[in-house]
């Protein structure tokens, strides 16, 4: 746990979050590790020890539904703005 822990942290740090490609081969075990922890999470079956350290890089426990939402408020905004969504 601590050895892909450690991974995130340093994908974090040079990615500045936590999204991790599926697709890519460099990181598709890391992304399945962090995916799984987003489960036990959800399942109340995460230790808050754990929580704690993932929290400790900010990371988002919803996955693509906080990216859906502030992709829909910058979306919001522009309508705001310009009137339109084109």
């Amino acid at each position: 746990w601590n050895e892909n822990f450690n991974q995130l942290r340093a994908f974090h740090a040079k990615n500045g979050h936590c999204n991790i490609p599926q697709n890519d081969e460099q990181t598709k075990d890391l992304a399945k590790w962090f995916s799984y922890q987003r489960i036990l999470y959800n399942k109340k079956t995460l230790s808050s020890h754990r929580i704690q350290q993932l929290n400790s890089i900010e990371i988002n426990w919803y996955g693509c539904y906080h990216s859906w939402n502030e992709k829909f408020n910058q979306l919001c905004a522009f309508k705001s703005q310009n009137g339109h969504c084109h």
